[in-house]
């Protein structure tokens, strides 16, 4: 016998859980996450930073929507879920062009010299510093505390998570999605395909034209901090030309070689070979050798063509829903992202610009979609 509700989510990372927590109270909802918890795959493996200026322009209009939810969560955590960073952008010679156009298209962004940089990150290469900037105002994200308050949110007005509940076939009859997983079948007259990764493969088992989503891995390694300093107070530190960033994380150093390599969805790992480049580029930038990695780790993040997420529902099919693409952004655009998806399931008016809107909406054009493939 099939259970049914209101909406089905399909993952259960953050975009899932938020949209589902935002649904809950005038919904009944499930959430199906494939593997036996929540937040298992990107979501559990973020950098966990909110920097205002990261994307292009809609995603930077969706971080400064989610600014304020994020300093006061209310309903679904009692303190701020933000804590001093700061990010210091780096660029060499060659950098120059990629951190000038960063720099001119963002907001609260600060110069600072190369002795000014040091000051900040003692261990940085002078010689390298071709030009400097400090956000100030990018703070680390408390993801865990995020994720796990949005999920007794939804649980508090009813909503439930099914874990270890992959989707093995999808289909619709008599206005009703029918979603059959090995812990049992589920119905619902609209499905919120949040599946990250896999948000095309869903859309393929749904009948639902896909979308061209790639998923691209991204390692991290943890390092111990430099002998004789006290990191916890750096900033996040990266190079302009995307080789490399670098963040103090729990005492150690975090160093990610900022890559970007298509893979099939899968529960991915750091390739050795792309960890090793990456270090040894972050190596040309600071003043200390790598000698040790203690661990390893990687993530997928999902990016449309034109690099922009895909929230509303499918032009062709009723009832499906479209929330996927966050790339790296999943984190920060999580609250609005969230809202926005519930009250267009809801049939609200929401407080976003129409242009974010529409510039976020499945049924933007094939040619929109494919300039951000050639760009």
């Amino acid at each position: 016998m099939s259970i049914k509700s209101d909406i089905l989510v399909i993952g259960g990372g953050i975009a899932g859980i938020s949209a589902a927590a935002r649904l809950a109270p005038d919904a009944s909802v499930i959430v199906l996450e494939a593997e036996p918890a929540i937040g298992h795959h990107s979501s559990g493996r973020s950098a966990a930073i909110f920097i205002r200026n990261y994307g292009n322009a809609t995603l930077r209009a969706l971080n400064a929507a989610s600014a304020p939810f994020l300093a006061e969560p209310e309903g679904v955590c009692d303190a701020s879920l933000l804590s001093p960073r700061g990010e210091l952008l780096l660029a060499t010679e060659d950098d120059l062009s990629k951190f000038n156009d960063y720099l001119d298209g963002s907001d609260g962004l600060e110069r600072v010299s190369p002795e000014q940089a040091l000051e900040l990150v003692p261990i940085l290469h002078k010689e390298a510093i071709a030009a400097a900037a400090i956000e100030w105002d990018a703070q680390d994200i408390d993801v865990d505390r995020m994720l796990q308050g949005f999920a007794r949110k939804l649980r508090s007005h009813g909503g439930k998570i099914v874990t270890g509940a992959p989707v093995n076939s999808i289909s619709r009859e008599n206005g009703l999605w029918s979603v059959v997983t090995p812990v049992g079948e589920f119905s619902a007259p609209v499905v919120i395909n949040a599946a990250g990764g896999w948000t095309d493969a869903v859309a393929k088992l749904a009948g639902v034209r896909t979308l061209g989503l790639s998923a691209l891995r991204r390692s991290a390694v943890l390092i111990p901090a430099p002998d004789g300093h006290d990191i916890n107070r750096w900033p996040l530190f990266a190079n302009a030309g995307d080789q490399w960033y670098a963040k103090p994380e729990a005492g150690k150093l975090m160093i990610s070689p900022a890559d970007e390599d298509p893979v099939e969805p899968h529960d991915v790992w750091a390739d050795d070979m792309v960890v090793a480049e990456g270090l040894h580029r972050f190596e040309q930038a600071v003043t200390i050798p790598v000698t040790r990695v203690e661990h390893s780790w990687a993530g997928m993040r999902t990016f449309a063509p034109d690099r922009t997420p895909v929230v509303g529902f499918a032009p062709e099919a009723d009832g499906f829903f479209w929330l996927a693409g966050q790339g790296g952004y999943g984190m920060q655009t999580a609250p609005a992202l969230s809202q926005l998806a519930a009250d267009l399931c809801l049939g609200r008016l929401s407080p976003l610009d129409q242009i974010v809107i529409e510039a976020l909406s499945p049924g933007r054009s094939a040619l929109e979609f494919q300039q951000g493939q050639d760009t």
